[in-house]
């Protein structure tokens, strides 16, 4: 069952990454948190990313816009190592307070209620219209380069920040998508350099033994058919109730990471 779920929600949000430029990664670490530790749920998380935004920079990299890849994607990639470096120190966090709910201890540690708190904010970016709505100019590019690689370092989520400032810019959908995974496959291998040397130093815990592997297979494998079907039909589908599925999911699962409940 568990494979199943991880199969269908992988492929489900990886095609809707393909034309949003976000929700993969946001989905997952809500879901692998479910199944793993916190530390170990961003770097699966991270993992299966890596994988969808190389199939799909193979399919549209040459529709990137190469200033904008530079303008924003050079500082997301200096504070992609920024949070990737903070959540292998938060990892070590300690327990704050606990709870009782029915036979079950609610634990809230310093990283469940940042990683709940940014979970559940990322989720009113799709859930509050007058916040889908704003739109930064190009002269902000750097500005929004380092939110999304500070947040995708730390918590996996740069996807929002990066298609807020880039959806203004009246991109056509093929250099959209193209620059959307190129930028976010140059966030996801500094934060993967990061977390492998947190977990050589002992500071945080990453995907391991057979079962979580496998997990984590499933997802890869799912997201790149994803990929695959976005890429069929990127001009023939709308998105706005799938983002708001996605948000509601996320302010769920963010609320939960706050309360300790998960």
């Amino acid at each position: 069952m568990t494979y199943l779920l991880v199969g269908l929600v992988s492929f489900g949000a990886s095609v809707v990454t393909v034309f949003s430029g976000f929700g993969l990664g946001s989905l997952l670490v809500a879901l692998f948190v479910i199944l793993f530790p916190v530390d170990v749920a961003v770097s699966a998380a991270a993992v299966v990313h890596l994988f969808h935004n190389l199939l799909k920079s193979t399919l549209f990299f040459r529709r990137a816009e190469p200033r904008i890849v530079i303008r924003f994607g050079l500082p997301a990639v200096v504070f992609a190592f920024v949070g990737a470096f903070m959540l292998s120190r938060l990892a070590e966090g300690s327990v704050r307070a606990t709870w009782e709910i029915g036979d079950r201890t609610a634990v809230i540690t310093p990283l469940k209620v940042l990683m709940g708190s940014m979970i559940a904010g990322f989720a009113l970016l799709d859930l509050v219209p007058r916040l889908e709505r704003l739109r930064p100019g190009e002269r902000w590019l750097p500005v929004g380069g380092i939110l999304s690689g500070f947040f995708g370092g730390l918590s996996g989520h740069q996807g929002a920040f990066r298609a807020a400032f880039l959806s203004q810019l009246d991109l056509k959908p093929e250099a959209y998508v193209g620059t959307q995974a190129v930028l976010a496959l140059m966030v996801d291998v500094a934060r993967l350099l990061v977390y492998g040397a947190a977990l050589y130093a002992g500071h945080m815990s990453m995907v391991a033994g057979p079962g979580q592997w496998s997990v984590v297979g499933v997802a890869v494998v799912s997201a790149a058919a994803g990929v695959l079907l976005g890429w069929r039909y990127l001009h023939k589908t709308t998105l706005a109730g799938l983002r708001k599925l996605i948000g509601g999911l996320l302010l769920a699962v963010g609320c939960g990471l706050v309360l300790g409940v998960l």
